[in-house]
């Protein structure tokens, strides 16, 4: 009996961080360094793929959907923070006037990036995916 391959969607393979801000534009690339930072000081010990989503997305293994937890990406003319569900509507006081949907929130790309609010919502994030129970 042959054996189904993973589904893409399912693999994650560490890396591809620096090729997919080297791929955006010359001008977005430092808001994406900052977001990149915010998020590894929120996450220290995670690993960092492109694999999921085709963006940059942080993971610890052994949690549901793969221990992915956060994700960054652009999409003119914002720099947008991708986390679990409920971290934005738990949180919204904290987000004023930024965009946001169930999930995302979306920062200017020519303003700089609220590290601390960033930090505070990859924490969250990891909260929401850690009080999930783990995949037998």
């Amino acid at each position: 009996m042959k054996r189904k391959a993973p589904s893409k969607s399912n693999v994650i393979e560490p890396g591809g961080v620096d090729e997919y801000i080297a791929k955006c534009p010359k001008g977005i690339q430092p808001r994406l360094k900052e977001l990149r930072s915010a998020i590894q000081l929120a996450a220290s010990g995670s690993s960092e793929t492109v694999s999921y989503f085709q963006m940059p997305g942080y993971f610890y293994e052994g949690y549901d959907y793969n221990g992915m937890f956060a994700w960054f990406s652009f999409k003119a003319p914002y720099v947008r923070l991708h986390v679990r569900p409920p971290v934005i509507e738990d949180n919204i006081k904290h987000l004023g006037d930024y965009s946001t949907t169930k999930a995302v929130i979306s920062f200017p790309a020519n303003k700089a990036i609220p590290k601390a609010l960033v930090q505070k919502l990859v924490k969250a994030s990891i909260k929401a995916m850690k009080g999930k129970s783990k995949p037998a």
